[in-house]
C-alpha cells in the first residue's frame, strides 16, 4: 500500500493529504526523540552526580543506592499503566501530562535539601517516566507505518534508546564538572519545554481505546509484581542472595505476574491483551530487549568505575569515552533497521548484532591495571556498540509492530518494562558475581597492599565482562532459535497512520 493511500484512508473528508503532512512525520520524531532522552538518560545521568549530591546533603552509603533505585522501581511498576492510559485517554494528553510531569518534579530534585526530598523526586521522575516512555513509542508505531519510513524512525528511537546510558554519563559529567550536581536535574526543565512546546504544536489526541475501561486489578497485580521483581533484584547488590529482602520479594514478583497473567484471560478490559504475547517474533524480541539490557550494564557500570578509579578520567572525559560506542550504534542502527533486516530478516540480524557484542565485550576482558584507553578499551567499545545497533532498535521495532492501534501503548510499555527489568536483573547479578570475584581473589593475600586492591577491582570488572559477554552470546541462541524465518511482513491492519 502506498504512503498515499494510508494517508487518504485516515483523513476522513479531505480529498488529499496537504504536502506538509508528510514532512510532519519528521518533525513528530524530532519532538519523541527528546523526550525519549530524557527518560532514558536520566537513568544513568544523576550517577555521576551522585557523589557530589552525597557529599552536599550528607546521606549515607547505604542510602545511596536508593537515589538510583527509586526512579527505576516507580518506572517498571507504572509502565503498563502508562501505556494503558495512553490508549484510553489520548496519546497527546499522556505525552504532555507526562513532559510537564517530569519536568516538575525534575526541579523538585534540584531543589532537594535532604535525602527524603530527593529519593522522593527520583521516584516522580520514574512515575511520570512510565507515562512518557510508552507514550512516545506508541506514537511512533502509530505514526509510521510504511515499511521504509518506520525502519528509519525506529533506528533513530532505538539509537536514542540504546545510547541513552552512555550520553546521560557524559552530560552528566559536564554539568557536574561545569555547575553542580543539581544542574543534572534541572536540565530536564529545558528538555522538557522543547518536548512540550513540540507536542502542543504537532500531536492529535487520539483515542484508539476510548470506549475500553482501566482494569484495575490487572493494574495492581502487573505494577506490585514488577515492583517486587526490581525490589527484589535491588536487595541482591546490598544483601545477598539469601536475604528474605531478596528471595522473598523475587518469589512474591513472579507470584504477582502469574497472577496476572491468569486475570488477564478473564478480565473484560485486559490491561496487556495476551494475544500481544503470542506473537512468536514479538516474543523473542521483548526477550531481546530484556537481554540486552542487562548486558549493556556490564559495559557502562564497570567501565565507568574502571575509567574513573583506574585509569584517573575525570566524570566528563569519562563521558567522553563513551561517545566513540555511541556512533557505532548509531551507524549500525541505521544499516540493521533499514537495510539488513528487511532483506535479511530478524533471525540472522539480531543474533549477528548479539555475537558482534559478545565478541567486544570478551576482548575488554583484557584490561589490566596499567592499561591505555586507546588500546584496552576503545576498539572493544566500538566493537560492542556495533553489535548493540543490529540488535536493539530491530527487537523494538518488531515488539511494538503488527499490534491494533488500540494496543500500541500497551505494546510499547512492555517492551519498555522489559527493557528495565533486564537493566535490574543485569545490576544486580552482575554487582553480586564482581563483588565475589573481587572477595575470592583477595583470600589469603595482603589486603592492604594497593596493587593487591587495583588488581582485585580489575578481576570484578573482567569477570562482569565475561558475563556481559556470555548474556549477549545467549541472546545470540535465543534469538535464533525464536525469530521466524523470513523477512517480516508488513500488517495492513496495524495500528494506522495518525495525521496530526
Amino acid at each position: 500500500m502506498s504512503e498515499k493511500t494510508l494517508t487518504d484512508d485516515v483523513r476522513v473528508g479531505a480529498e488529499e493529504a496537504p504536502p506538509a503532512a508528510s514532512a510532519k512525520r519528521w518533525w513528530i520524531l524530532a519532538v519523541i526523540a527528546v523526550a525519549q532522552l530524557m527518560v532514558v538518560l536520566d537513568a544513568t545521568i544523576v550517577n555521576i552526580a551522585l557523589p557530589s549530591a552525597q557529599a552536599d546533603l550528607g546521606f549515607s552509603d547505604g542510602n545511596r543506592q536508593w537515589i538510583v533505585t527509586a526512579y527505576a522501581l516507580s518506572f517498571a511498576s507504572l509502565l503498563l499503566l502508562g501505556g494503558r492510559i495512553a490508549d484510553l485517554f489520548g496519546r497527546k494528553t499522556a505525552f504532555l501530562i507526562g513532559v510537564v510531569g517530569f519536568a516538575a518534579v525534575s526541579a523538585l530534585g534540584g531543589a532537594a535539601n535532604g535525602f527524603g526530598m530527593l529519593v522522593t523526586a527520583r521516584a516522580l521522575q520514574g512515575a511520570f517516566g512510565a507515562l512518557l516512555a510508552p507514550t512516545a513509542l506508541s506514537l511512533l508505531n502509530t505514526t509510521f507505518t510504511d515499511a521504509r519510513e518506520r525502519a528509519r524512525a525506529f533506528s533513530v528511537y532505538g539509537a536514542i534508546a540504546g545510547a541513552g546510558g552512555a550520553v546521560g554519563l557524559l552530560l552528566g559529567g559536564v554539568l557536574t564538572d561545569t555547575f553542580d550536581w543539581r544542574s543534572t536535574l534541572y536540565v530536564n526543565v529545558a528538555i522538557a519545554f522543547v518536548a512540550f512546546a513540540g507536542g502542543m504544536a504537532l500531536l492529535h489526541n487520539h483515542r484508539d481505546a476510548g470506549n475500553s475501561k482501566l482494569d484495575v486489578l490487572g493494574t495492581v497485580l502487573v505494577a506490585a509484581g514488577l515492583f517486587s521483581l526490581v525490589y527484589g533484584f535491588s536487595n541482591a547488590e546490598t544483601h545477598d542472595w539469601g536475604s528474605p529482602l531478596t528471595w522473598g520479594f523475587l518469589t512474591a514478583g513472579v507470584m504477582l505476574l502469574a497472577a496476572f497473567a491468569w486475570w488477564q484471560t478473564k478480565a473484560a478490559h485486559p490491561l496487556l491483551p495476551l494475544g500481544i504475547l503470542m506473537d512468536r517474533n514479538r516474543a523473542a524480541s521483548l526477550l531481546t530487549v530484556l537481554i540486552s539490557a542487562g548486558g549493556m550494564f556490564g559495559v557502562f557500570l564497570f567501565l565507568t568505575y574502571y575509567l574513573q578509579l583506574n585509569l584517573g578520567f575525570s566524570p566528563t572525559k569519562t563521558g567522553v569515552a563513551f561517545l566513540p560506542m555511541i556512533g557505532g550504534l548509531m551507524v549500525t542502527a541505521q544499516i540493521g533497521t533499514q537495510a539488513l533486516v528487511p532483506r535479511l530478516g530478524p533471525k540472522v540480524v539480531i543474533p549477528l548484532g548479539f555475537a558482534v557484542s559478545a565478541a567486544g565485550m570478551a576482548w575488554l576482558t583484557g584490561i589490566g591495571v596499567g592499561s591505555s584507553y586507546v588500546s584496552s578499551v576503545l576498539p572493544q567499545l566500538v566493537i560492542t556498540g556495533l553489535g548493540l545497533g543490529l540488535v536493539m532498535p530491530a527487537a523494538m521495532q518488531l515488539g511494538t509492530g503488527g499490534v491494533t492501534a488500540d494496543e500500541a501503548g500497551v505494546a510499547s510499555a512492555t517492551v519498555n518494562a522489559m527493557q528495565q527489568v533486564g537493566g535490574s536483573i543485569g545490576t544486580a547479578l552482575l554487582n553480586t558475581l564482581a563483588a565475589s570475584a573481587a572477595t575470592d581473589y583477595l583470600a589469603g593475600k595482603d589486603a592492604t597492599n594497593k596493587l593487591v586492591q587495583a588488581q582485585a577491582t580489575i578481576e570484578s570488572y573482567t569477570t562482569a565482562f565475561w558475563w556481559s559477554a556470555g548474556m549477549f552470546a545467549a541472546g545470540a541462541v535465543i534469538a535464533f532459535l525464536l525469530f521466524r524465518t523470513g523477512v517480516p511482513q508488513q500488517d495492513a491492519d496495524a495500528a494506522p497512520v495518525v495525521h496530526m
